[in-house]
């Protein structure tokens, strides 16, 4: 098992977003998720997306964050968001999500950025127990879906006192 760097816009990303897309689908209706998103937000030094791979190659978990800084959806400055977290249905359980997410929280921090800021949705109750058992508290909301009955949003700092 191995984690890579890569960009939103590799095929190995594109099939995974696709995948997620579906999954969100089934969950909420829809189209999946329409948050605004540009393979520049994810470039290093101002965001990262990583790709966890088996021993064959092939694709099995994703994770991104993009800077963000304070504006009118909500964000604060030094805010590091979360995206495109996903793990295929058959390597859930492996532990993948909680590697890519420490791994991306330790860039963000490299990176300069004070807190990681994430959505997700109540049909989503695996996301919300991963987040909060890796320390991350229910905040005010923000982003494209602040304004859901549905959608929960939470934070952590990435610095000690914060």
């Amino acid at each position: 098992m191995n984690i890579r760097s890569t960009t939103y816009d590799h095929p190995d990303a594109v099939k995974l977003q696709d995948e997620v897309m579906q999954e969100y689908v089934i969950r909420y209706g829809g189209e999946g998720d329409a948050t605004p998103l540009d393979p520049g937000m994810f470039l290093p030094p101002h965001g990262l997306y990583l790709l966890a791979y088996d021993d064959e190659g092939r694709p099995l978990a994703s994770g991104a964050w993009r800077t963000q800084d304070a504006n009118d959806q909500g964000y604060a400055d030094g805010d590091a968001e979360l995206k495109r977290m996903y793990v295929i249905p058959e390597a859930r359980g492996l532990g993948l999500a909680r590697r890519i997410l420490a791994a991306l929280e330790n860039d963000a921090r490299a990176a300069g950025r004070t807190r990681m800021v994430l959505e997700t949705g109540t049909a989503q109750p695996e996301a919300i127990a991963l987040y909060t058992s890796s320390g991350y508290e229910p905040c005010p909301k923000f982003g494209h879906y602040r304004d859901y009955d549905n959608s929960r949003c939470f934070a952590k700092p990435l610095r000690d006192g914060l």
